[in-house]
């Protein structure tokens, strides 16, 4: 599609992690002058605030990328900004000020829970606030967190991985262990990912592990060994051991409930014994046994996967946003159209991407793919529609967040406050250096430094 289909069209795009900052890049590179709001003062997202904090070079390679399309004349970064229910501004306000289309990327910051007894005890958290905490994002990197000694973390994600690799390379806790409601023939997480800790593995309890599951396993077709060697290749490119942490897993456990002492902290995870049967379409689920078990714990970390926010304002299903099940503007097999269900129909002119679109679904490269598909689908949506003045939606939301009486984080700003970190970063010899508090950074942008 030619650049002509939506030259001085004027698009919003909320979120800036790299689903927004790709739509925002196709969008601007389509002839659409593009507005960024973003929740954050630092773009980036879950590619500055989700990749494992110690990996230096792969997070300066997505912040060059990021800071070149802040730096595209067509596309306003507005950051420091918060869209929903509660905060700045309201997406209902958004929508009356004009634009061609709006673009929602804000991510899934929700939390996705068990709904478990006993998930309100000290000593229960999401893996996503911790994540957030060590990668020092505000308001996370403020507070505290109280990690004991020996930990469960549910699920066998590559999440459960980051999390697993803190608790042993950074806290070095006496041990951790793996929970999963499947087998060990269904993990999640990557051979690349284990290698981190897989220098903790208690090789001999995994091997009486499998074995405990093995008749399980192979009821549904599985084989127990081919699963045992996934695991344990990792030893071969294993990273130094860094603590002596053990590192243990849990199979065919559905936690049940959470465990609390009289002070109200954690003091045990009841798991229940599950199986493995086949349903009609040759998939695998886990069946519960009624057998329970307690886990000698004092922290349980959930690893599960995350859902949007509620607060923003569109509806939710199924963790994500909803999508019009029959676009009218369809990308190959995908629906980028927010979908009001009660009203069967599509909130006209506005679009989910990325994880907004389907949550916890893929990293980096899939969101910019995802982006690519997001940005078609508006530029025929606007083919659609009567050509509208881009100037003045810019300048209504100018108007609008002038009072607010906040500070509005600018590129210039985002580029002035990468520098100054850069140059703290060489000055303290360490390459992680950020600021982790919105009064930090915001005094950095103001100050003469960069």
């Amino acid at each position: 599609m030619g650049d002509d289909q939506v030259c001085e069209a004027a698009v919003l795009v909320i979120g800036a992690g790299p689903a927004g900052l790709y739509a925002a890049q196709e969008l601007a590179e389509r002839g659409a002058e593009v507005v960024l709001l973003n929740r954050d003062i630092r773009p980036g997202g879950l590619a500055e605030y989700g990749i494992y904090h110690s990996k230096h070079k792969t997070k300066a390679v997505l912040r060059a990328q990021f800071q070149k399309i802040l730096q595209n004349p067509r596309i306003r970064y507005l950051g420091n900004v918060v869209v929903g229910r509660g905060g700045d501004v309201t997406l209902d306000q958004l929508r009356g000020l004009g634009f061609a289309a709006i673009v929602v990327a804000v991510g899934a910051q929700g939390t996705k829970w068990l709904g478990l007894p006993g998930e309100q005890l000290r000593g229960v958290y999401h893996a996503k606030d911790l994540i957030y905490y060590y990668n020092g994002l505000p308001p996370y990197s403020e507070r505290t967190y109280e990690i004991g000694r020996r930990v469960a973390v549910i699920g066998v994600g590559n999440v459960m991985a980051d999390i697993t690799h803190w608790l042993v390379c950074d806290l070095k806790v006496d041990e951790v262990i793996a929970v999963a409601r499947r087998g060990p023939a269904e993990v999640k997480f990557t051979r690349q990912e284990l290698t981190y800790f897989a220098a903790n593995l208690d090789t001999t309890a995994l091997g009486e592990e499998i074995r405990r599951v093995s008749d399980r396993m192979r009821a549904v077709g599985q084989d127990p060994d081919v699963a045992r060697d996934f695991i344990l290749a990792a030893l071969s490119g294993a990273a130094e051991r860094a603590a002596d942490t053990r590192v243990s897993f849990r199979f065919l456990s559905s936690p049940t409930r959470v465990l609390g002492d009289a002070e109200g902290r954690v003091c045990g995870l009841e798991v229940e014994d599950t199986e493995l049967v086949l349903d009609e379409t040759g998939d695998t689920r886990a069946k519960r046994l009624g057998t329970t078990h307690v886990l000698d714990v004092d922290t349980v970390v959930f690893c599960i996967g995350d859902r949007v926010s509620d607060e923003l304002g569109l509806p939710v299903q199924w963790f994500s946003f909803v999508k019009n099940p029959t676009p009218a503007y369809p990308v190959g097999d995908i629906s980028y159209e927010a979908y009001d269900p009660d009203a069967c129909a599509s909130i006209d002119g506005v679009f989910v991407v990325g994880w907004a679109r389907s949550a916890s679904e893929g990293q980096v490269a899939l969101a910019r793919k995802d982006a690519r598909g997001c940005a078609e689908a508006v530029t025929a949506y606007i083919a659609t529609v009567p050509r509208r003045d881009a100037a003045a939606p810019c300048a209504a939301l100018m108007e609008l967040i002038a009072g607010l009486n906040k500070p509005i984080v600018t590129a210039e700003d985002v580029l002035r406050l990468a520098r100054i970190e850069a140059a703290r970063a060489e000055s303290c010899g360490d390459p992680g250096f950020r600021f982790t508090s919105n009064a930090d950074m915001l005094a950095a942008i103001a100050s003469d430094e960069g």
